[in-house]
């Protein structure tokens, strides 16, 4: 077999064996309640003239739960994002609405004097304003089978083409959200 087909091989059963765990992590975890984030992580090899790379992505989203965000008030060293001063987006407060309903959460909401439910709106606005403040902490649902896959790799395969685990870590992730 000749050195290129090797590291073909090596890398398509890298890149199999990170999304499939990816997958498997995020249903154990219950992260995924709508199955999108799952649908959406993808692998590829690509043989260039001069090399072969490996690329993932995913839903943008999917970057921040595997990585953890620090809120305005909550930061921690671990979490690689933060957020921003601001409102929240109408993106993220439509997909609040649709956890909100999938959960079930509005039986459970808070009522106020009168004894009547806190609206959905408000408790939109209450999940989002508590988002923004504590973060989100890292699932490392993609980053914990990278790294596992990756030792796997042989170690010739590592050496002879000077592959850095953490440069590539993070070469992917900048590389997929800068096409979003």
């Amino acid at each position: 077999m000749s050195d290129s087909n090797f590291l073909l091989e090596a890398l398509q059963e890298f890149e199999r064996k990170v999304v499939e765990a990816a997958k498997d992590n995020l249903k154990k975890q219950k992260k995924d309640s709508t199955g999108k984030l799952s649908n959406s992580i993808k692998g590829d090899v690509k043989v260039m003239p001069n090399s072969i790379r490996v690329f993932f992505d995913m839903k943008e989203y999917g970057w921040y739960q595997d990585k953890g965000v620090n809120g305005i008030r909550t930061v921690r060293s671990d979490r690689e994002f933060s957020f921003k001063k601001g409102v929240p987006s109408r993106e993220m407060l439509k997909s609040l609405d649709v956890w909100i309903r999938r959960k079930g959460i509005k039986e459970f909401t808070p009522r106020n004097k009168k004894g009547q439910f806190t609206s959905r709106k408000s408790l939109k606005f209450m999940l989002a304003r508590s988002i923004f403040n504590k973060g989100i902490k890292a699932s490392m649902f993609f980053t914990k089978p990278f790294e596992k896959q990756y030792k796997q790799l042989p170690d010739e395969l590592i050496e002879k083409y000077g592959l850095d685990m953490e440069n590539l870590l993070v070469s992917i992730i900048d590389e997929s959200l800068k096409n979003k």
